[in-house]
Parts: structure tokens; sequence; C-alpha cells
């Protein structure tokens, strides 16, 4: 009678341990993934800089280092940058 509820307590602390280990496995694979770079059909996804809408790196339009959704967002930027700089 002893030996089995030792049994039984050894069981339920190796369940808690096996149950804590598998949370933390879980909730590293999901950090993982949302930490890699979005794909779409093979090609990364980059963020606009004016509206933070994510595209595709084909359809995405590059000045300097920072990319945009269209031409419009990307004269917008840029006009409001020169507007802060002639404000200094």
């Amino acid at each position: 009678m002893n030996l089995l509820i030792i049994r039984l307590i050894i069981f339920a602390v190796l369940f808690y341990v096996g149950l804590k280990l598998y949370g933390l496995y879980r909730e590293r694979r999901l950090t993982y993934q949302q930490s890699k770079p979005e794909r779409h059909d093979g090609g990364q996804m980059v963020r606009c800089r004016w509206c933070d809408v994510h595209v595709p790196e084909e359809e995405a339009l590059r000045d300097s280092e920072q990319w945009f959704c269209s031409s419009a967002h990307r004269d917008r930027f840029l006009q409001e940058q020169q507007d802060k700089q002639n404000r200094e």
C-alpha cells in the first residue's frame, strides 16, 4: 500500500514535469516560427515604410534601404522627410 502511493506520487511528478517541458517546447517553436521572415510563393515579404503593409519583394519599390508598396507612398514619405529637413 505504501509503495503504491510512492509510485503514484512519482508518476504525478513525472507527468507534471513532462507537461511543463512540452509547454516550453511549444512556446519556443511558436517564437521561432514568428521570428522567421515571411515568405510568399518563394519570395520574401517586405514592409512598406509608409503604411506598414507587407508586400512581396518583387512587387515592392525600393528607395535606398527602404521599401514601399507604391510610388505614391514612396513620394509621400520622401516629401515628409524633405519637409522635416527644411523645418530644421
